[in-house]
């Protein structure tokens, strides 16, 4: 009996150093692997793309990323976010290759330049890296300079040769049987090839994975959390005029009907949805922010305080305008590098759309809303019978439409007048009348007097 319990023991602690070796070698088959990190450049080089570097950069060196492939297919983009990725991909201690899937054009190719090596699908271009404007004409000489500049240090630093890399910038470089036709250089695969610009050719990023030799791989990339989904979702286009709307609209209906609240909460919520992802993204600075909310506060002082509409008011509407059309685009300050000024325009014509649409849909709204069945119940609906024993003054008011006065303030459009020396509430039904001037009542509801001015 003693025996086979024994025997059972051992049987079962055998059991268990198998099981743990088992264990041990599979933990060791995984940490055997080479992590391959992919990161996707398929879209303009802009910050937005730079903010989402930083965050695969950080993400790849957490996961102890062997080496990192760019997947890319870009026709290039701005110069500034250009320059901040080749320094990152120069000083990053990890390993960076690079698969063009058919375009690497323009600041693409300085990218590109900046890798340790540079594999090419059947069919795909490298170069074209002249710095153009929104037209496609050539900037001045200083930006091109610039760029030659960190074409050719940036071959140097991979040991590729500097003279075709600046060639791709400038047509005045000759490199003898490769750029000496007096155009901007291109580089297609077999010749990118052939003048050691390019260490292979690819179909896909499985195949540059196993011409590097790598064989027990495991992939990763960059998943992006639910805030980064809302960040891209509230920065686009059309959430973005979405979000001018309700903020002109909420400022408007404020500015109508001062005290309210509501639609000062509503302006100030998509304000903060409007310009928070666009700073996060990098696109708005801190100084568009505040000259947004000095444009607000002009405005306001135009409106409550300073009589007429000048210099305040026109200064508040542009500045207004300015902060939210330089928060979409990625401006250093008032430079304007090459290749922003096409995103620019666009963003000034969403912000001018928006705040017209907002203008008008307000107006319409703060015509019909009170009179809705739906906002009935804000109203009183009990009809006080003069049958019953009930009077009102209503009849005085009535009797007054047609008599003349002055304005005793500002209507904007609502004030007080004075009508036979007795001072009324009024609104201006053309919204604004200045101090001193001739009015006429011209209606009488809703308990209100309705005048214009002579």
């Amino acid at each position: 009996m003693k025996d086979s319990i024994t025997l059972k023991i051992f049987s079962l602690l055998f059991l268990i150093l198998i099981i743990g070796n088992f264990r041990i070698k599979a933990q060791d088959s995984i940490s055997d692997k080479t992590i391959v990190y992919i990161f996707e450049i398929q879209e303009e080089i802009a910050p937005p793309l730079w903010h989402k570097a930083q965050k695969a950069f950080k993400d790849a060196a957490e996961k102890e990323a062997d080496l990192i492939l760019l997947h890319m297919n870009t026709y290039g983009g701005m110069l500034e976010t250009a320059d901040s990725l080749r320094t990152k991909i120069l000083d990053i201690s990890i390993p960076i290759h690079v698969f063009i899937d058919n375009n690497a054009a323009s600041a693409g190719a300085l990218i590109s330049i900046a890798c340790d090596s540079i594999y090419m699908s059947p069919g795909a271009n490298i170069g074209a890296a002249t710095v153009v404007n929104q037209q496609g004409e050539a900037v001045p000489d200083k930006y091109q300079s610039y760029m030659r500049a960190m074409m050719r240090s940036t071959a140097e630093a991979k040991n590729r040769d500097p003279d075709i890399a600046q060639a791709m910038v400038d047509p005045r470089i000759r490199v003898e049987g490769i750029a000496d036709t007096g155009m901007v250089l291109t580089l297609t695969t077999s010749e990118a090839i052939e003048f050691g610009f390019c260490e292979g050719e690819a179909e896909d990023i499985y195949g540059v994975i196993d011409i590097l030799g790598v064989e027990n791989y495991e992939i990763s990339k960059l998943k992006l959390s639910g805030v980064d989904k809302i960040i891209a979702f509230l920065i686009s286009p059309v959430v973005s005029g979405l979000l001018i709307m309700v903020i002109i609209g909420g400022i408007y209906f404020e500015l109508q009907t001062p005290g309210v609240g509501f639609p000062l909460g509503a302006a100030i919520l998509a304000a903060l949805l409007y310009f928070a992802p666009l700073y996060l993204e990098g696109l708005a600075d801190h100084w568009e922010i505040i000259i947004f909310i000095l444009g607000v506060i002009l405005i306001a002082l135009e409106i409550f305080v300073i009589p007429g509409f000048g210099v305040a008011g026109v200064s508040g509407i542009i500045l207004v305008v300015a902060g939210l059309t330089l928060s979409m685009v990625g401006n250093i300050g008032f430079t304007f590098p090459p290749g922003v000024m096409k995103p620019l325009i666009g963003s000034f014509f969403i912000v001018i759309i928006a705040t017209f649409l907002a203008i008008v849909l307000s107006f319409y709204l703060s015509r019909k809303i009170l009179t809705t069945p739906a906002f009935g119940h804000l109203a009183l609906e009990t009809v006080q019978d003069s049958s019953e024993g009930y009077t009102s003054a209503d009849q005085h008011y009535t009797e007054m439409i047609g008599k003349q006065g002055i304005a005793l303030t500002i209507l904007r459009p609502s004030g007080k007048v004075i009508i036979d020396d007795e001072a009324y509430d009024a609104t201006a039904i053309t919204s604004y009348i200045d101090k001193d001037e001739k009015i006429v009542v011209v209606k009488y509801e809703t308990s209100q007097l309705f005048v214009r001015k002579i």
